[in-house]
């Protein structure tokens, strides 16, 4: 966001709601925000009726009125890092919010049907536009960024520090559930000569993944994990965990522990969150990731149970907010390539999303966890990797 999108603000709006706009303000002012106020992470009307459409329906109101152009800030991410320190969340409930959790604790969200929604609506969105916004490997994961210079180099230390924690060794059969672009399979494929099966249910990945591991012992299926069943030396997962919901956590833990051999290892990358409860963010929800639930320590930890050892858990959440940051800055970037096609109500909600995401990582309100687990007959002495 930039100065003069606040430049061509009305001074005064004529506001038919006094209390719905004095309400706010005052809920803002307890975060240190300023509703029209001209700080970097005010938030300045441009519209009627944000007032009320936030205190009705919360989250999704303030997205979708940043959407439709109603509200603007400087800095949006400096806004929800403050919002969230000051838990505004559970200040303004919502009915919608409410149903939203309600669906998700009592109707499963992430059925085999349902698990392609989030493919069709989120990483079908086109190759090209993800090629602008990722790495050169098209790493749609969190990176890892100490010592490193650019996004790059920190999404490739990401990737070794998993080589290493898995102890790949040439020949080794390694499962990837979710592989996106098959950016860890061909770093591992090229850097730790192991063969690699990667599953996705997204087709343009799947596609174009094929085209870049080309030559490489690297097989794309097509498929939901829960289809997975022969045993392979090692199993990793990264950032797919988000889309399986608490409803099949045992499921898909079923199904690591029947894929992988008696003396592998797993590595679950994931992002959770610090409270329970059910769904995720309805805003999330219904534009970025259908469907999606972040999990637990206790959720993780639970569907482990009588199925592996937690040998390791590492978080590096911090890194999330360079990561987002800098996906952002190469969006912003690239958009005059895709303002056409896409137009600029998606302009303004893609920035809404990677910007708020960030401000939650930094607020810490979310976090990364990567999970070390082996079966529990696993022989040996598991001999913690730390980060570079």
């Amino acid at each position: 966001m930039t100065p003069h999108d606040l430049a061509g603000a009305p001074p005064a709006l004529h506001r038919r709601n006094q209390a719905a706009y004095r309400h706010l303000a005052a809920l803002l002012a307890s975060a240190d925000v300023r509703l029209d106020g001209q700080r970097p992470w005010d938030l300045h009307l441009l519209g009627e009726g944000v007032p009320e459409r936030i205190l009705a329906h919360g989250n999704l109101g303030l997205g979708e009125t940043y959407m439709d152009g109603l509200w603007t800030c400087q800095h949006l991410d400096q806004l929800f890092d403050r919002l969230l320190r000051a838990d505004m969340a559970s200040r303004v409930r919502s009915l919608s919010t409410a149903w939203h959790h309600l669906r998700a604790r009592w109707l499963n969200l992430q059925t085999e049907p349902r698990a392609w929604q989030v493919g069709q609506q989120h990483y079908d969105l086109g190759n090209a536009f993800y090629a602008a916004m990722l790495d050169r490997r098209m790493t749609y994961t969190c990176a890892l960024w100490e010592g490193a210079r650019d996004l790059d180099e920190a999404q490739e230390n990401k990737l070794e520090l998993v080589c290493q924690k898995l102890g790949l060794q040439p020949g080794m059969h390694v499962l990837d559930i979710g592989c996106g672009w098959g950016s860890f399979m061909k770093y591992a494929a090229e850097r730790h000569g192991v063969r690699c099966t990667g599953v996705t249910i997204s087709a343009e990945q799947a596609a174009l993944g094929r085209t870049l591991c080309e030559g490489l012992p690297i097989e794309f299926r097509l498929m939901d994990y829960r289809g997975l069943s022969e045993r392979i030396d090692r199993v990793v997962s990264l950032g797919m965990f988000e889309h399986v919901g608490q409803k099949n956590y045992d499921a898909y833990m079923a199904v690591a522990q029947r894929c992988l051999a008696p003396d592998g290892l797993f590595l679950l990358h994931t992002i959770g969150r610090n409270e329970p409860g059910h769904g995720t963010d309805p805003w999330i929800h219904r534009y970025i990731f259908p469907n999606g639930e972040l999990p637990t320590i206790a959720h993780i930890g639970h569907a482990c149970e009588r199925r592996f050892v937690v040998e390791d858990r590492h978080n590096f959440g911090a890194d999330y907010d360079l990561t987002l940051m800098a996906w952002h800055q190469r969006f912003e970037a690239a958009w005059p390539a895709f303002a056409e096609s896409l137009g600029e109500r998606f302009h303004r909600m893609w920035r809404y999303y990677l910007l708020s995401c960030a401000g939650a990582f930094r607020a810490r309100d979310v976090q990364v966890w990567q999970w070390v687990l082996p079966h529990p007959g696993h022989t040996g002495v598991y001999r913690r990797v730390s980060a570079p």
